[in-house]
C-alpha cells in the first residue's frame, strides 16, 4: 500500500462491476460484498474508505454500517492506511516464519 494515491483502483475486481452494484442496501449487500472477496487491493480500498470517512457503499468488503462500528471501536486511529500496511507487514513476516520451520505460529503442546 504504497502512498495515499488511488492506484489500487485500477487493479480492482470491482472495476469491471456495474456501480450500481456497490452501492445496494439490505440483503443485497452480501453479493456486493463478495465482489471484494480475493480482490488484490482489498486492504487498499477498505483503508481509503475509513481514512476519507466514506459514508455509503461497499468498498474493502464492509459496508457503510461495519466501517462506522469499526470506526466507533477504534477512534483514535488517525490513518487507517499506516495501520493496515503495518498489520499486512506483521503478517507477512509471520508468515515467512512459519513458512521456514514448516509449522505454524500457534505452540502445540
Amino acid at each position: 500500500m504504497a502512498g495515499d494515491d488511488q492506484e489500487w483502483g485500477a487493479r480492482a475486481v470491482c472495476r469491471s462491476a456495474d456501480p450500481e452494484e456497490l452501492f445496494v442496501e439490505g440483503a443485497a449487500q452480501n453479493r456486493a460484498k463478495a465482489v471484494c472477496r480475493g480482490c488484490p487491493v482489498r486492504t487498499e480500498c477498505l483503508a481509503y474508505a475509513l481514512d476519507h470517512r466514506i459514508e455509503y457503499g461497499i468498498w474493502g468488503g464492509m459496508t457503510e454500517r461495519e466501517r462506522r462500528a469499526l470506526l466507533r471501536r477504534r477512534p483514535t486511529v488517525t490513518s487507517w492506511r499506516l495501520l493496515l500496511e503495518s498489520a499486512r507487514a506483521e503478517y507477512g513476516r509471520q508468515d515467512a516464519g512459519d513458512q521456514e520451520t514448516g509449522g505454524s505460529s500457534s505452540q502445540t503442546a
